[in-house]
């Protein structure tokens, strides 16, 4: 309960010590001047006019809803190296971040571990808002710690923050790879050695590949990579037969004419590539919603900096430059807050627990 202090104030009439007033505003008013009878009969007394503002902005037993900026400068970590699609969109948060954030957004690559290098570096960060993530979602995070054991909890350890977008996977090969459909490279597969550029093992490109190979029928070596960025550059020199990849990393090249696109794993046509049929459409009973795109911080971040993110995430993906700036790199926007993420990360951890299950994956 709130206890209001009464304040004398005195008043020197006629040399007379007459009147004490309340107020929180540390004014007094005359009890016996016209206007403050008038107050009093129209509204209260100035000390129960007090006690009525305070109780309808603070009500009694209720603590002050605490606020968050950040004071110094926010680690981003990349788990991949530079120049894959999750590096891209980091860059593009990076331009806009100065907009609506004082102190600086500092953008650090760690990759390693197929991801998992920089992801437990985030997982043992203290949760002060100050070391952030990007990918959280991606695929070998969710994946590759149900087939071996992991350095972090995918789930427990990081709190997500928000989903800003989910890539679709496109399978790309050179233009000078001899290759000019899916049909005739899963084909060959069958009857003799076909590589393909893997950003890591264990993680989403990975399964994918080892499932389109068992779907097929054919024999297809994954040759892993640090990151989408390598495993595309890998495509583009015809050092593999094809790869699997997302839009930002592959659709430059395709616009050079060094990659030609073969298929998607989309349940439908892509908008950007219509004329490219999905693997379903090619008769390979296989299907992927695509890799997930989110911000994560450590887990146990305070309310207060969650909230005070949730709200910078919500206008950074509302604003129309970084909505041009995706657009312009291949990459859809699709927001989710920290409740709706967290459901699709959990959502998205069982369906790949059925699917390693369905393919019978091992890794060693």
């Amino acid at each position: 309960m709130r206890h209001f202090h009464k304040v004398l104030g005195v008043v020197l009439v006629a040399g007379i010590v007459f009147m004490a007033g309340c107020g929180s505003s540390g004014t007094s008013t005359d009890a016996t001047s016209p206007a403050s009878t008038e107050q009093s009969a129209t509204h209260g007394t100035p000390a129960e006019q007090t006690a009525s503002q305070q109780t309808s902005t603070e009500p009694a037993g209720q603590e002050e809803t605490k606020t968050w900026k950040p004071e110094k400068a926010v680690t981003l970590i990349v788990p991949y190296s530079a120049g894959g699609s999750t590096d891209v969109l980091a860059r593009v948060v990076e331009k806009i971040w100065p907009k609506y954030v004082d102190q600086p957004l500092t953008v650090v690559n760690q990759p390693g571990g197929s991801g998992w290098v920089g992801r437990e570096a985030v997982a043992k960060a203290a949760p002060d808002g100050y070391t952030l993530m990007i990918g959280y979602g991606s695929g070998e995070d969710l994946i590759a710690p149900q087939l071996r054991e992991a350095p972090f909890d995918p789930i427990n350890d990081f709190q997500p923050i928000a989903l800003l977008s989910n890539h679709a996977i496109l399978f790309a090969t050179s233009t000078e790879s001899g290759y000019e459909t899916m049909e005739q490279l899963l084909e060959a597969a069958k009857s003799a050695e076909v590589t393909a550029a893997l950003s890591g093992v264990g993680n989403l490109m990975d399964i994918t590949v080892r499932a389109v190979a068992k779907a097929a029928g054919g024999e297809i070596t994954g040759v892993p990579f640090a990151g989408g960025g390598p495993a595309t550059t890998a495509m583009v020199g015809n050092q593999v037969d094809f790869g699997p990849g997302h839009q930002s990393e592959l659709m430059p090249h395709v616009k050079g004419g060094r990659l030609r696109i073969l298929a998607v794993a989309s349940p439908e046509r892509e908008s950007m590539l219509a004329d490219v049929p999905t693997l379903k459409e090619l008769g390979i009973d296989y299907v992927n919603a695509g890799s997930l795109k989110g911000i994560a911080a450590p887990a146990g971040l305070p309310e207060e900096i969650l909230a005070y993110y949730e709200d910078l995430f919500a206008k950074i993906t509302s604003d129309p430059e970084f909505q041009q700036a995706m657009a312009d790199v291949y990459q859809p926007v699709n927001y989710k807050n920290p409740e709706e993420f967290g459901a699709m990360i959990r959502e998205y951890y069982e369906m790949y627990s059925r699917l390693i299950k369905e393919l019978d994956i091992h890794v060693e």
